[in-house]
């Protein structure tokens, strides 16, 4: 299955009405809600005053957990972390005392932001393009919305950061961005641009370029071979002396760094004969490959350890398909086990706050505790080259935190406080103004 169908829209005719309409069910005005339709909550508390979060057991993640530790904000870094940290004077106190503290969630595969309504409405969908002339270089970055009514539903669950993807009918989809989930627009949300150049192989890869899989690996490994020639003889190619491309300007630019293995290449693949095509892809280049979706990834675990490979999965992916027969549960637990780099992702937009149920189905289905949180903070912050500004509780970086009510992987539990850049995020989303709003209908 391609990348696009598992982003796609679940909603309900009675939600989407709701949310869209002035008017309650009986046609009257119901009670206002406060704040403008559409407009991201504003953070509890301002970035600058300096936070005390004490008592609870902290997991870095980098390193081992703290019982009954401190954490300090001030401004939008963590300036100490420990069981014995002194908490200045002044400081405002959040007890955190039988709660579990660890870093803000990252969602590795999501349109949050690029789209409201993937399937009916004009202009609110930026997640592809149907130019034919551009593909490599269409960067998602460019379409960011910060006041997506999306956002606030997931962030209220823990997510702090997110890799937002492109989407298409290419076997080169696009750059995908990091950002964060503050609210705030580009370029002051966004972490790394770009952080992934996504291509997709497999059936919709086959779907995209002639109808096979053959046509579809011929394509981007022409579309390779062009941007290598092209950065080597760009002086020629500029007094056209050079033979044409397949691919426009901007393209070939856009691989540049990919070819250099400054930018990894996102593969999206599933059978375990595509995943091997791709490995081999990036032998032959020489790329930064990560594997994305590889709903059969098990089945060649060793291959892809050997390798060093990252994978990007969903850990409930078990219904068999003619693209990925050998689909299971257990597909996150046994790629640890052969010693794969394992990130896991909801690969939703909507419904992305499911991401730490993806997390605990993992860890039911054999994936260690301390891995699936690791898989969901640090490791996709390696992985997409933000490591340096989130996925663990360090001092010196960005101060994404959730204080949680218990273990994050259990749905009977929730985040009681969310930071991004040390801000503390308001509870507040569209989902919980329209609860209130149509609470009672006259």
């Amino acid at each position: 299955m391609s990348i696009a169908p598992r982003l796609t829209i679940r909603l309900s005719i009675l939600a989407l009405f709701a949310a869209m309409s002035p008017l309650g069910a009986s046609g009257q005005r119901p009670a206002p809600v406060g704040r403008p339709a559409g407009r991201p909550p504003a953070p509890v508390r301002p970035a600058g005053e300096t936070i005390a979060i004490v008592g609870g057991r902290i997991l870095p993640v980098s390193g081992p957990a703290i019982e009954r530790g401190v954490i300090l904000i001030a401004g939008a870094k963590i300036t100490a972390v420990g069981a014995d940290v002194a908490v200045p004077q002044g400081a405002r106190v959040i007890d955190a005392a039988g709660k579990i503290v660890t870093p803000g969630l990252f969602e590795s595969a999501t349109q949050l932001g690029i789209v409201e309504i993937p399937l009916s409405a004009d202009g609110t969908a930026d997640q592809s393009t149907t130019d034919a002339g551009l593909s490599a270089a269409f960067a998602v970055v460019d379409s960011f919305n910060a006041e997506t009514t999306l956002i606030p539903v997931t962030r209220v669950e823990g997510i702090t950061r997110a890799l937002i993807i492109p989407s298409g009918k290419h076997v080169l989809l696009g750059q995908a961005a990091v950002v964060d989930l503050s609210g705030a627009q580009a370029p002051d949300a966004v972490t790394r641009t770009p952080a992934a150049m996504l291509a997709q192989l497999g059936e919709a890869g086959a779907a995209a370029e002639g109808g096979s899989r053959a046509s579809a690996m011929l394509r981007l490994r022409e579309a390779l071979q062009d941007a290598a020639d092209f950065a080597r003889n760009r002086a020629a190619w500029n007094s056209a002396q050079r033979r044409g491309y397949a691919r426009g300007r901007l393209d070939l630019e856009a691989l540049a760094p990919v070819l250099r293995g400054e930018l990894p290449l996102a593969v999206a693949a599933n059978r375990a004969s595509d995943l091997l095509a791709a490995l081999r892809l990036a032998e032959e280049f020489r790329l930064k490959l990560v594997l994305m979706e590889a709903a059969e990834g098990w089945k060649v675990a060793d291959r892809i350890a050997a390798q060093h490979v990252p994978v990007v999965i969903k850990p409930l992916t078990d219904i068999p398909s003619f693209d990925a027969p050998g689909a299971t549960l257990e597909n996150a637990a046994r790629l640890a086990k052969a010693g794969v780099t394992v990130i896991l992702s909801s690969f939703e937009s909507h419904n992305a706050r499911n991401l730490r149920q993806e997390g605990g189905n993992a860890v039911a289905n054999g994936l260690g505790r301390d891995a699936a949180l690791r898989a969901v903070t640090l490791t996709p912050a390696e992985v997409w080259g933000v490591a340096k500004r989130c996925g663990s509780l360090d001092v010196g970086k960005d101060a994404d935190i959730v204080v949680w009510s218990g273990d994050p992987f259990e749905l009977t539990t929730g985040p009681e406080h969310v930071f991004i850049r040390g801000r503390e995020i308001a509870r507040d989303s569209r989902q919980r103004q329209l609860l209130e709003r149509y609470r009672t209908i006259r």
